[in-house]
Parts: C-alpha cells; sequence; structure tokens
C-alpha cells in the first residue's frame, strides 16, 4: 500500500532459491468462504492473539491519508467472526495515535508501527509507550524474531531493527540500527522465515513493481526470491513453506511457493493490506483488511 497508484508496467526478473522453500507443496489451496465485516474506518493491519482468540486491528479512523499526522488512529478489538468487542480499545492519552498499520503480537504485547515510530502496548494494562525511530519516514509493518524487533520502512527503502523488542520494560534503552538502506526492496510486509532468515514483501510503485525477498540474519543480503508480482503488502508463512500474500495491483490474496509461482485465492480488494491468518480445523481464517473500502473480509481457506 502506501503510495499513490499509477499506470502499471510489470517486469520480471529470475527467481532465486529459497532454502526454505525447497519443501513446498505445489496443492493449491482452497476458499469454503469469504465474509465481509464493516462498522470500521479505514483498517491497515489485522493481528491474531492466541491467548483470548481475538483480532486487534490498527484504524487510521475516518480519513484516508496514511502519512497525516492527525491523531485519529486506534486499535479497535475484534471477535473471530468479526464482531466488533471494544472500539478503540488501545487510543493513547491525548490522542498521540496518527495511522498505526502493522501489528505484531506476543505474549500479552502488542506492537503497531505509526509513521515515525512503533508503539508497545500491554495488552492487560492498556499501557503504551511510543518509540521514535530517527531517520524512518514511514514505519510499516512489525515482526518479533527472537528478542529483536524488525520493522520496515516502504518509502525510503529501510528496514530498521530495535533491541530489546521489548522496549516498554527494559530497563536499558533500546538499540535501534538500520539494517539496510537502498537495496531496491522497498520492505513492506515482513514475516519470519526458516533457520534465521527473514522474508519480505516488496512496495513501490505500479511502474515499478516487487516481489519476495528473503535475506539472512542479522545483516545479510536480501535476495529476491520470486517474480516482480505487484505492490505486495501483507504476507504469512505456512508450516510447509508457502506464502500467502496481498497485491494491491491485481487487488487479491494469492498463494505462492517456488513450485507454483502465483496462484490468486480471492480478488475484489481495492487495498488489500496486512493480513492475519489463523490455524483451524478447517484449514487458515485468513482476514483481510481492505484498506480503501473500509472493511474485514473473513476468507476460510481449505487444509493442505
Amino acid at each position: 500500500m502506501k503510495t499513490t497508484l499509477r499506470a502499471l508496467a510489470l517486469a520480471t526478473v529470475a527467481a532465486w532459491p529459497l532454502v526454505a522453500m525447497q519443501t513446498a507443496s505445489a496443492k493449491e489451496l482452497k476458499v469454503l468462504s469469504d465474509k465481509t465485516v464493516t462498522g470500521f474506518g479505514h483498517v491497515e493491519s489485522v493481528g491474531y492473539d492466541p491467548k483470548e482468540k481475538v483480532f486487534y486491528t490498527s484504524d487510521f479512523g475516518p480519513a484516508l491519508k496514511p502519512a497525516d499526522k492527525d491523531g485519529q488512529g486506534k486499535i479497535t478489538k475484534v471477535s473471530l467472526d468479526g464482531k466488533i468487542l471494544a472500539d478503540g480499545f488501545l487510543k493513547p492519552d491525548g490522542n498521540v495515535m496518527n495511522k498505526p498499520k502493522g501489528i505484531s503480537i506476543k505474549g500479552k504485547h502488542l506492537w503497531v508501527t505509526d509513521i515515525d515510530g512503533v508503539w508497545e502496548f500491554d495488552l492487560k494494562t492498556k499501557e503504551g509507550k511510543k518509540l521514535m525511530l530517527p531517520g524512518i519516514e514511514f514505519a510499516n509493518d512489525p515482526v518479533i524474531i527472537g528478542k529483536v524487533l524488525y520493522v520496515s520502512d516502504n518509502r525510503s527503502d529501510q528496514l530498521f531493527s530495535v533491541e530489546p523488542a521489548d522496549f516498554m520494560t527494559s530497563k536499558t534503552q533500546p538499540k535501534i540500527t538500520v539494517v539496510f538502506k537502498g537495496k531496491g526492496v522497498f520492505p513492506n510486509g515482513l514475516y519470519a522465515g526458516s533457520k534465521g532468515t527473514l522474508i519480505m514483501v516488496g512496495f513501490e510503485s505500479k511502474e515499478k513493481p516487487h516481489g519476495i525477498y528473503e535475506m539472512t540474519l542479522p545483516n545479510g543480503e536480501p535476495k529476491q526470491i520470486s517474480d516482480n508480482i505487484g505492490l505486495l503488502d501483507g504476507l504469512y508463512r505456512m508450516k510447509n513453506g508457502d506464502l500467502l500474500a496481498t497485491d494491491w495491483v491485481s487487488g487479491t490474496l494469492f498463494q505462492w511457493n517456488k513450485k507454483m509461482g502465483k496462484h490468486d485465492l480471492a480478488s475484489g480488494f481495492k487495498g488489500p493490506a496486512d493480513l492475519c491468518v489463523v490455524p483451524n480445523d478447517k484449514g487458515l481464517l485468513v482476514a483481510v483488511p481492505d484498506l480503501v473500502k473500509g472493511e474485514i473480509r473473513l476468507i476460510q481457506l481449505s487444509s493442505k
């Protein structure tokens, strides 16, 4: 998401091999059901709390202006069937949350990016703390790997790290590092790979589509592992190595692996943003926020 959509000129590049994908299956997932839920402002990301079995959504509020510091942002608590349980469940005093985007949840804590920094909240006490990230232009997606928090910035083509990830309760000043800059990735969605790797999807413009990338942590070179696909946003890695991701160009949720390539699962999105996946007895429940439409689609996928 997060850049103005312009005319498309897709190009392809040779795919790089990915060790983590070598066992991936070519079996296509199937959509069992597709439900749209409304009542939101503009939802950018959905996170899942496995302890409470609920979703948390990052909501811009009434205005779809992703870089505006308007103090209208909030985090809303939502049931797995899409019912709003607590509108603005997390909204700091003073209306200082602006345009919250990617969400990551670990234990009782929730991390969410917000333009020039990242918030950490305690889901029980609702206490929160914002950490400014010097040099970041558009804080996008957070992921925790080990004790390190990684944050993408697609507008300035940077990846940041924060150590320790739990900077809210740490007694020491967190160390903020620029992991890479200007590598041509323009990282948006982040997800933990296998064997100490980080998987990323790129988001720049319709004229400059991007694909899926992987890098070895902590400071390996990012390598492109797929063709250029489009404007990629949400990302999830399945147990077998297949990936689920969203694309703003085609307006789709898709499945990808090295053997099969891109397989569209659901279409009709105007702004398919940062998805969330919940394994269940039927397969995978995927919550895909449509940032432009201000709604969430709950898509039940078959099991492998």
